[in-house]
């Protein structure tokens, strides 16, 4: 039984409909990041955010798992596989995978602006004057930029133990995430699914590149995988 790590993107979750938020302009939905997704900007204009991402947890609502999700459900039967993903759906978890660390938050959680580690379910949207039991205002479970991830040594730690390690469909270029890959052990190999890879296959020791998208590629790479032929 091999140790797996995978580490998930945005890409992950685009082929069940889910908005990779950031164009190639680098807004978000039309909105400057900094607007919606700072500190800062909570500050300026908290109605503008919590709408922002009550708009986002509406369309995670109505989607469901690629075969992308399924594929490493499958992986699970037969190997330990801990999932990593920088992305703030429930994807993973709705297909079946057991394992799951959200770098950057949650979605459908929400927190106390005064006690970060007061965290509670939510399903519905999000309003100014929705309090805690003290009376301080709730904000979404997100790591906002300019925030520290608390989880981010734990995946460090999860890395470190990876005999393969997966990449889907994320650039690569946004930190800390993007130096996750740099905490596997050096004996262990590396896969990278993405239709548009930015990086090579001689950036790394013993890297194999899928150039597909996550529901086409991840199965493909599972069925090798189970198959023996990694």
């Amino acid at each position: 039984m091999k140790n797996i790590v995978v580490l998930t993107g945005a890409g992950a979750s685009a082929d069940s409909g889910i908005s990779t938020f950031r164009d190639a302009d680098g807004l978000w939905e039309g909105h400057d990041v900094m607007e919606v997704a700072s500190p800062l900007g909570f500050a300026r204009n908290p109605e503008l955010v919590l709408d922002f991402y009550n708009q986002r947890r509406r369309q995670l609502l109505e989607v469901q798992p690629n075969k992308g999700h399924y594929a490493l459900v499958e992986l699970e039967k037969h190997h330990k596989v801990s999932i990593i993903t920088q992305n703030v759906d429930d994807l993973h978890e709705r297909a079946g995978s057991s394992n799951v660390l959200h770098l950057h938050g949650e979605l459908l959680k929400v927190r106390s602006t005064k006690n970060a580690s007061l965290v509670l379910n939510w399903t519905n949207d999000l309003h100014i004057g929705d309090t805690d039991d003290d009376g301080h205002q709730l904000r979404p479970h997100i790591v906002w930029f300019g925030e520290e991830v608390p989880l981010l040594p734990k995946a460090a730690q999860i890395t470190q133990s990876a005999d393969i390690l997966i990449i889907i469909g994320t650039s690569m270029q946004v930190y800390p995430a993007a130096g996750l890959v740099n905490y596997a052990p050096y004996n262990s190999s590396i896969h990278f699914i993405d239709p548009r890879p930015s990086i090579g296959e001689n950036d790394f020791r013993d890297l194999s590149i899928i150039a597909e998208r996550a529901a086409i590629g991840v199965p493909m790479l599972v069925s090798d995988i189970l198959n023996k032929n990694v």
